[in-house]
């Protein structure tokens, strides 16, 4: 049995003490629960790798159901006790790179390649993944780090140049940019010729490998797959792959039966000719089964693999440990649960004699398409099966993201009220407002937590798109400044998405005139009506033509595809400047968020969520799309210059305000029903 420090003993929560292994395993046995400490301290390793989840005790389900009060504080006990006990190593920053150094010359690699991403590329990743911040200490969400035997180097985009200077060590990294320096430039220079850059085949995708093998023959080096991670093999305390409770979700809220889309995707595959798909995507597997987890931050996801069948049939590699009573039923009798090692022998032996097998290459790791391959597969390279009809949402969907984008504007509008007495005060920082932001959030029903980190800048931080706060940046609002505040929730029957640029005082001429143009913009996206087959690219330049005008732009995309209670950048819709051929559809949400950004100054950006919905318009000839705005919440006034716009353009406005009004007084009272009244009055003029 393992000894507990006595320092650690006492577990607040209840006033209980955890009172050893051995009388917990007693409770286990006399509850009828077939399972020991050690089963109990594995399954606590996991819940504390995962997130913490709205609901402290929601993991208790986990070790089974009613569980008896005595077990129930034991098992709080233990949690707390080994979170107590819990605490990461001191970061040596060259002492773990030295580590890596020596395991790749064990391994004879001359330099090895560590992504920021996980086995499923996603946005968030667990703490067990967070190899390139165990490594490098850099904590952006996107870059790569390469150790060579010499040298090493770290490679970040634009948004990050800053951070990574405050993260990682100068002497110990080059500091390259992840797009205008390319990786093999510095290969080229730092590993001897014919030398091998090692790489994890499970964390790179198929597109990746080939395309970066390429690159590197014609500069006389190689890649080299490695079996293990030699990330892993020195990482002491490394923690367990995260396990949280994979729940139903409830089909008042997915408004489709997952045999349904089991059945219907299933039969597209089938006139394809194609036997199966692999589907590696957490977000498209949790929306095909109508299934939720909290594995990772701000997403409800269980991460986990698939092979659904043309049959309609499933294999769902997920451990088992995650699922709660009941919900193996809820999968129903054509859903099979595997353990997660037996993804690969499972991949080999559906391949075998030439099956017709789909894969993403763009999303897909190197090591499934190997193990396809390996068994003898003919691989089908194409999108994931699940993508387009998850972006297009049913009417139980956009029923419920319309409810959840309510409720969500009655909490921004008592946080904006709540704001508009507490700026002025002075001394309100950005975390504070943050921070009460999540509170007024907190209260509403359905809530589970953030859609994603909220983005609060001040003054000059706002002009930093990607900006997060962090105690050394913190700043306060300051009158005479603008505070651009962007952020979003998840709940049980939506997601949302919203950012409002907030004058502090009194703006100036020159802040109201880039406001506007951003607004004028806004409204002509949120306005545009176009036919069938028109793409988000196509519509970009409409919110950056009042921008041109005064020579002005923003470097990032106009909107981004949302899901429903699932990933708030959510594809393959998007409208942007790059390429995309995916044409908009009835039923997909995106983001409409025109931008300004003065470095050192400010920034503006002006966020809605909107729903792609046929248009009957009179004469038209072709089918016809438009945009339902989803968002309700005041635009500032303050920071609109009238005589910019046209008249439709402040009709727009004013419609807008009295439907937020509308929608929202209902729920409020007080003196926010009296700021929302004020906020959402006509313009004038």
């Amino acid at each position: 049995m393992q000894t507990v420090p006595s320092a650690l003993r006492d577990d607040r929560q209840e006033g209980n003490r955890y009172r050893g292994d051995d009388a917990l395993t007693d409770l286990l046995h006399q509850a009828g629960l077939p399972r020991t400490a050690a089963d109990m301290r594995a399954l606590v390793a996991g819940v504390l790798a995962a997130p913490d989840g709205q609901d402290p005790d929601g993991w208790l389900v986990l070790a089974g159901e009613a569980l008896p009060g005595e077990l129930a504080g034991q098992l709080r006990a233990l949690k707390a006790l080994m979170q107590a006990a819990a605490v990461p190593l001191p970061m040596d920053h060259a002492g773990r790179l030295a580590a890596l150094r020596a395991e790749l010359a064990r391994r004879g690699l001359d330099a090895f390649i560590v992504p920021r991403g996980d086995e499923h590329q996603g946005e968030y990743v667990p703490p067990r993944a967070q190899r390139l911040a165990w490594l490098t200490g850099f904590t952006g969400s996107a870059g790569h780090a390469v150790a060579a035997s010499a040298r090493a180097a770290m490679f970040v985009d634009g948004r990050y140049t800053i951070q990574v200077r405050a993260e990682v060590p100068e002497a110990l990294y080059d500091y390259k940019h992840l797009i205008d320096d390319p990786l093999t430039d510095w290969l080229a220079d730092a590993l001897p010729p014919g030398g091998k850059l090692g790489y994890d085949p499970r964390l790179h995708t198929a597109a990746w490998v080939e395309r970066t093998g390429k690159a590197l023959e014609r500069i006389g080096l190689s890649l080299a797959p490695c079996e293990d991670n030699p990330v892993d093999a020195v990482w002491t305390d490394q923690p367990p792959a995260p396990l949280a409770p994979v729940v139903a979700h409830d089909l008042a809220f997915a408004g489709v039966p997952a045999a349904v889309k089991r059945a219907e995707i299933g039969a597209k595959l089938a006139r394809d000719g194609i036997a199966a798909a692999v589907l590696t995507q957490p977000d498209s597997i949790a929306w095909l089964l109508n299934i939720r987890g909290a594995d990772v931050p701000c997403t409800p996801l269980p991460l986990s693999f698939a092979i659904l069948k043309a049959s309609g049939d499933l294999d769902l590699f997920i451990d088992r440990r995650k699922l709660v009573p009941g919900l193996e039923a809820h999968l129903g009798n054509q859903v099979s649960v595997r353990a997660p090692e037996e993804l690969g022998p499972a991949l080999e032996e559906i391949g075998r004699g030439g099956a017709k097998l789909l894969a993403d290459p763009a999303q897909t790791s190197a090591w499934i398409f190997e193990r396809l391959e390996k068994g003898g597969a003919r691989v089908e390279r194409d999108s994931d099966p699940c993508a387009l009809p998850k972006a297009c949402k049913n009417e139980a969907e956009l029923a419920g993201t319309r409810a959840a984008h309510r409720r969500d504007g009655v909490a921004l509008a008592r946080f904006l009220h709540w704001l508009s007495v507490e700026a002025l005060k002075g001394g309100l920082t950005e975390s504070a407002a943050a921070d009460r932001l999540f509170a007024f959030r907190a209260e509403g029903e359905r809530f589970r937590g953030s859609s994603f980190d909220t983005i609060a800048g001040a003054g000059s931080n706002g002009a930093i798109v990607h900006y997060r706060v962090t105690p050394e940046t913190d700043r306060p609002l300051e009158s005479g400044s603008l505070f651009l505040l962007d952020s979003g929730a998840q709940y049980l029957d939506g997601t949302t998405d919203v950012t409002r640029t907030l004058a502090v005082g009194t703006p100036t001429a020159e802040m109201r005139d880039r406001f506007t143009r951003v607004l004028k913009g806004h409204i002509a996206v949120s306005t545009a009506l176009f036919p069938r087959g028109t793409t988000g690219s196509q519509l970009d330049t409409l919110a950056r033509l009042p921008l041109w005008a005064a020579g002005l732009d923003f470097d990032h995309g106009t909107g981004h595809g949302v899901g429903s209670f699932l990933s708030v950048h959510e594809g393959p819709q998007r409208i942007s400047k790059v390429p995309n051929s995916v044409a908009l559809q009835p039923g997909m949400i995106l983001s409409n968020e025109p931008g300004y950004y003065k470095t050192d100054a400010y920034g503006i950006r002006i966020e809605n969520l909107v729903a792609v919905q046929p248009v009957d318009t009179a004469g038209a000839e072709r089918p016809m799309l438009g945009f339902e705005v989803l968002t309700l919440a005041p635009i500032d006034r303050a920071l609109i210059e009238p005589a910019l716009l046209s008249a439709e353009e402040r009709g727009w406005i004013d419609a807008y305000h009295e439907r937020v009004r509308g929608a929202l007084l209902p729920d409020l009272e007080g003196e926010a029903a009296a700021w929302l009244r004020d906020a959402t009055e006509p313009l004038g003029g």
